[in-house]
């Protein structure tokens, strides 16, 4: 298949890019390279990509997707047979001190996606969104059936408009979308943003590292592998109208149109402290805490009900915390040799 992957130089599109190029598929990437953090490390993924892919099967196209003319500039110069949609200016305190970017890149950005695979007959749209459109609900484990109408920050508030915003696209269009909503991913090539970023960094260098609610959260943290194989069977598997669908008690996951929402995670949340612990393993080296209270807009705790992802496409996250901190940790080292 000739598939779409947007945000092909951030953490997930290039690992999502990689791996359908390791399995064939061609892959068109599409992202801005923009400066929220380090573009050094997002030119040695896209690198890394050309590097890797066969010859003809890679197309890389530096854009915007604010940008309309250049969204259906890509869109009219290739054919998909699925776009996988990851751009989005991501953050949590970033969306608080700059709500702004938010409305650009993910409310008016996705409207140019759903708008040229409307056009061009894409049959099938997928899509990030994130565990934190859960915001102030406290029943876990989260499931997709929850409502979610309460969230915390800009961010959350965005990635829970896209999924409204595809609703009316596959109501209207029968535009086949399907939302996945992320839960705390990490692995090798991750954001200097994370946790784990930071906390190796600081760790290794001898400073303190940042420890909100004093350690207490409790996450759903999922390796870069598991989601990178859930997006793609998510993705391999069109989304179609649910015959069971009541409207007189509808379920929020799924729609009388072609439209369906799963939460992607390990099922298996970690203790924030326990985290840290096994990172100081993995590092042989133990941490300065600096216990702070909960920031403003944290969630306190994700846990991920993903029964519905594995009855659609038999997902099954495999890798354990202790396994992908080890591996986050041997890729560090090796990008950064001076660490």
């Amino acid at each position: 298949m000739k598939v779409l992957v947007t945000g092909n130089a951030g953490f997930i599109g290039f690992h999502v890019a990689r791996a359908l190029l390791k399995r064939g598929d061609e892959v068109v990437g599409f992202d801005s390279i923009n400066s929220y953090y380090d573009v050094n490390l997002k030119h040695a993924r896209l690198a890394l990509l050309e590097k890797e892919a066969a010859k003809g099967k890679y197309h890389f196209i530096q854009g915007s997707l604010e940008d309309k003319e250049a969204v259906n500039r890509c869109f009219a110069e290739h054919k998909f047979d699925r776009v996988i949609h990851l751009a989005a200016q991501a953050g949590v305190r970033h969306s608080i001190t700059h709500p702004e970017d938010y409305v650009s890149s993910n409310l008016v950005g996705f409207m140019h996606i759903l708008e040229a695979c409307r056009h061009q007959n894409v049959p099938h749209l997928t899509y990030a969104s994130s565990s934190s459109v859960y915001g102030a609900n406290a029943t876990m484990p989260f499931s997709e059936e929850h409502g979610v109408d309460h969230p915390l920050h800009m961010y959350a508030a965005s990635k829970r408009a896209n999924e409204l915003m595809a609703h009316a696209y596959s109501n209207l269009f029968k535009l086949p979308t399907t939302g996945l909503r992320f839960f705390t991913v990490y692995g090798p090539w991750g954001r200097p943003d994370m946790a784990l970023f930071l906390f190796t960094k600081n760790i290794l260098a001898g400073l303190p590292i940042k420890v909100f609610n004093n350690g207490n959260h409790t996450r759903d943290f999922t390796y870069v592998d598991d989601i990178v194989e859930g997006v793609i069977r998510a993705s391999d598997d069109v989304a179609s109208p649910d015959t069971a669908w009541d409207a007189n008690a509808p379920n929020p996951a799924s729609s009388f149109a072609p439209y369906r929402l799963f939460n992607i995670g390990n099922s298996s949340p970690v203790n924030l402290s326990e985290y840290i612990e096994t990172l100081e393993e993995a590092l042989g080296k133990k941490a300065i805490r600096e216990l702070l209270p909960l920031q403003a807009g944290d969630i306190p705790s994700t846990f991920a009900d993903v029964s519905r992802l594995q009855r659609a496409t038999g997902y099954k996250p495999s890798t354990t915390v202790y396994e992908g901190i080890s591996a986050f940790v041997a890729w560090y080292r090796e990008y950064y040799p001076a660490a």
